[in-house]
């Protein structure tokens, strides 16, 4: 996840203890739905849904933390 940010990711998961959550979050949800799409689970299309969207809002805010941090 934006590879052309690498250098301040690591530095902001250091130094900013709200964007360290999101980002961690947001890596959970990543993992949840790698293993809901191997397993055999009854509606888990709906609940992958959800997590999907709520990952992509995370990430929106991660790059948005990451764009105005350019300035420092």
């Amino acid at each position: 996840m934006f590879p052309e940010y690498r250098d301040r990711i690591s530095k902001l998961k250091i130094t900013d203890a709200h964007f360290a959550r999101l980002f961690h979050k947001h890596n959970d949800l990543d993992q949840q739905i790698k293993n809901l799409e191997c397993a055999t689970t009854k509606g888990k299309e709906t609940l992958i849904t959800g997590l999907k969207k709520e990952k992509l809002l995370l990430k929106d805010q991660l790059y948005s933390i990451l764009r105005g941090s350019t300035a420092h």
